[in-house]
């Protein structure tokens, strides 16, 4: 059988704008029309349509989402793609996570980028935070594996929730000035077991380590709010890209259309938010930070839920 034909003119084009039930196209179609094939045509173009306008919402929100909270606080893409993708996509939990992965890639290196442009942005601890905790989530996820019922799904979601109440509560008011009254001995040891920590916990419970590294870096390192988020989004580049390169290796191809759209939204929202946090003054900061995480929290909570109900 070739290709359905579309619909032959103007008339026929008409008739089924008109129709609202497939009864009636399908009437038209083969006893007024003769063209049942032009039917076929036009029903599968109007659900095509349909499917790539919901994708695009969806991309676009989900991006959206994601972007303002890597820009303003380094948090983890999959948090909101993820669960936003396997709702409302019906995309597979284990691709939708490499999805998110890679769409936090670029979105996290262009806030980097912004933050260090502005001198907000901690390289050198960076690295040995990063490589500590590269290391230490292997080790987590494998110590994970040998105590059965050890992930904590909704850890990520809730301590997110919980660290935008803290923001806007409990501003962080460190400046640069009471950063460099720390050593660098002393500030490169707090990395490596600050790494070590974030590492093996983010392995042990699968939670995104974008909150948590943001919550050591304010309340135990002592870091300013800016250079904090700089240098978290600086070590997310590195650990999303591994990770989204490992899921895509063992888990399969992905949407291309949901990856790419994705990417691209994340991305534009990213650099939204990293070119706002840097101007803010840092009681603005916090404000818009924690109301942004508060946000994505219960929105994200409530897709989990809804996925249970409908489970």
């Amino acid at each position: 059988m070739g290709s359905p034909l579309p619909l032959q003119n103007r008339r026929e084009h008409d008739f089924f704008s008109s129709c609202t039930t497939c009864a009636q196209k399908l009437y038209y179609a083969t006893a007024v029309f003769d063209n049942p094939a032009g039917l076929l045509y036009n029903c599968t173009e109007r659900r095509y349509n349909m499917e790539l306008f919901i994708t695009i919402i969806v991309t676009f929100f989900a991006g959206m989402g994601a972007g303002l909270g890597t820009g303003f606080a380094g948090m983890s893409a999959a948090a909101v793609i993820t669960p936003m993708l396997t709702t409302f996509l019906g995309i597979d939990p284990y691709i939708a996570v490499g999805i998110a992965l890679a769409s936090d890639v670029l979105a996290s290196a262009v806030s980097a980028f912004t933050y260090g442009r502005n001198k907000n942005l901690d390289i050198k601890n960076g690295l040995v935070m990063m490589v500590s905790v590269l290391s230490f989530t292997v080790v987590g996820s494998w110590v994970s594996s040998l105590v059965p019922s050890a992930t904590m799904g909704g850890f990520s979601v809730f301590m997110t929730f919980l660290l935008g109440i803290k923001f806007i509560v409990k501003p962080v008011m460190t400046t640069k000035e009471d950063m460099q009254e720390i050593s660098p001995k002393k500030r490169l040891i707090q990395s490596i077991v600050a790494g070590i920590f974030i590492g093996f916990i983010c392995g042990f419970i699968g939670a995104g380590g974008g909150m948590m590294m943001l919550l050591i870096l304010t309340t135990l390192l002592g870091y300013e709010l800016k250079t904090a988020v700089g240098t978290s989004v600086f070590i997310m580049t590195f650990t999303a890209l591994t990770g989204s390169i490992s899921h895509f290796a063992m888990g399969g191809t992905p949407d291309i259309l949901v990856m790419v759209l994705c990417i691209v939204f994340t991305l534009i929202w990213a650099r939204i938010a990293a070119v706002f946090a840097n101007k803010a003054s840092p009681k603005t900061l916090n404000r818009a930070t924690g109301i942004v995480l508060v946000v994505l929290g219960v929105v994200v909570m409530g897709f989990n839920l809804i996925t249970k109900l409908t489970a």
